[in-house]
C-alpha cells in the first residue's frame, strides 16, 4: 500500500452550541481540525497509510492533539514539537439568513513560526509515494511559506506524486509582502492534481469562471463546451498537472446546498451528478473530503476517472452530514451512494 504524507497546520476549532453567535454568552465547544489534517484523517478512514506533518507545542494541548490524530489512524512520527501554542479558529455556522463567520487566531502559533530546516523532508519522504499540501500553509506566514516550498521541491526531486488544494482564505494573507495570486500559482505549478472551487481557480489563473448561477436542482445542465475551453486554458498555465477538479457548490440557503464537480483528466472532461443536500449539518471540510476521496480513488481505481469523480463527490456530499472538520465515512458507505443513485 502506498504511503501518503500531508503537511499543514492543525487548529483548535471553537464554536458556540446550536445557533448561538460567537458574541453570545455560554460555553464553547472545542475540537481539532484544519485542512491538511482533515485530508489525512479522511484518507486513514478510507484505509490508507497516512503520515501527517505539522508543528505543535509540547504541552497538554499539543499532546491532546497528537492523541486525537493517533486515534484516527494517523502516523504522527514526523510531527515536530516547538512553539508556544496551537493555532485557533472560531466558527459561527450559517443559520437561516445569517452567513457563517470565521475568526482566526493563528499569529504566533507553533506552525506560524515553522521555517525551512525544521522538517527532515528527505527522511519523511523516504517511504512515501504521495505528498499533499494546500495554499493555506502559505497564507499563515512567510516562514511557513518557505517551509512549504522546501517540502514540495523535495517531493518533486524525489519523484513523489504531488496533490494540491488551492484553498484560498481571504481572512489570512496579512503578513508583509503576502501575495496570494503569485504564491498560490507558483505552489500549484508543482502539482500533478489540483483541486479548487470556481473562485479559487479564477484567483490563481486570472481566467474568468464559467457562469453557473442556475444550479438550483439536480437536473441543471452545465455548459460543457465552455468548461472544455476553460480547462484548456488552465492546462496551459499548469502543464505539469495531469488532473484538475473544480468543486461546484451552490448555497441555496444555510440548510440546503447543491453540490457537484467537474474533472479534467489527461485532456478529457468528466462531470458528476448534482446532489441536492438538505439539511446541512456541518459544511466545514467539504473541500478536504473531495481531495481525500479523489486521492484514494485514483490510486485504487486508476484509469477510471468517472468512477473516481463520482466517488469524490459522494464523499463530499456525505461530509455535510457530519459534525466537525473530519469526514468520518468509510469506503463502503460512500459506495452505497452509487447504488442509491
Amino acid at each position: 500500500m502506498k504511503r501518503i504524507v500531508t503537511f499543514g497546520e492543525i487548529l483548535m476549532r471553537f464554536s458556540r452550541p446550536g445557533a448561538l453567535r460567537l458574541s453570545q454568552r455560554g460555553y464553547w465547544e472545542a475540537q481539532f481540525g484544519g485542512s491538511e489534517a482533515n485530508v489525512a484523517v479522511s484518507l486513514a478512514k478510507l484505509g490508507n497509510r497516512v503520515g501527517y506533518v505539522t508543528r505543535i507545542p509540547q504541552n497538554e494541548v499539543g499532546r491532546a492533539c497528537l492523541h486525537t490524530l493517533r486515534c484516527n489512524g494517523i502516523d504522527v512520527k514526523d510531527i515536530v514539537w516547538g512553539g508556544d501554542r496551537l493555532g485557533i479558529y472560531y466558527f459561527e455556522p450559517a443559520t437561516d439568513i445569517r452567513r457563517a463567520q470565521v475568526v482566526y487566531d493563528r499569529n504566533g502559533s507553533s506552525f506560524w513560526s515553522s521555517a525551512p530546516g525544521m522538517f527532515p523532508w528527505k527522511d519523511i519522504f523516504a517511504d512515501a509515494d504521495i505528498f499533499h499540501c494546500s495554499g493555506i500553509t502559505c497564507a499563515v506566514s512567510q516562514s511557513a511559506t518557505d517551509a512549504t516550498f522546501e517540502a514540495v521541491e523535495t517531493a518533486r526531486d524525489m519523484g513523489l506524486r504531488i496533490t494540491g488544494d488551492i484553498n484560498y482564505r481571504k481572512n489570512l494573507w496579512k503578513y508583509p509582502g503576502a501575495n496570494a495570486h503569485d504564491t498560490l500559482h507558483r505552489l500549484m505549478e508543482y502539482s500533478h492534481f489540483i483541486f479548487g472551487d470556481q473562485d479559487e481557480w479564477e484567483l490563481i489563473s486570472g481566467i474568468p469562471q464559467v457562469p453557473m448561477g442556475g444550479m438550483l436542482s439536480e437536473d441543471f445542465v452545465l455548459d460543457m463546451d465552455a468548461y472544455r475551453r476553460y480547462f484548456d486554458e488552465l492546462h496551459r498555465q499548469f502543464p505539469r498537472c495531469r488532473e484538475m477538479m473544480i468543486g461546484v457548490r451552490n448555497q441555496i440557503s444555510s440548510a440546503r446546498h447543491t453540490l457537484s464537480a467537474l474533472l479534467w483528466s489527461e485532456g478529457e472532461i468528466y462531470r458528476a451528478r448534482i446532489y441536492d443536500i438538505f439539511p446541512i449539518v456541518d459544511p466545514v471540510g467539504v473541500g478536504d473530503a473531495f481531495v481525500a476521496a479523489y486521492i484514494h480513488s485514483s490510486e485504487k481505481w486508476p484509469g477510471q476517472p468517472q468512477r473516481c469523480l463520482d466517488f469524490s463527490v459522494a464523499a463530499a456530499m456525505m461530509k455535510n452530514s457530519i459534525c466537525g472538520d473530519f469526514n468520518l465515512v468509510t469506503e463502503d458507505e460512500i459506495l452505497e451512494q452509487f447504488v442509491e443513485a
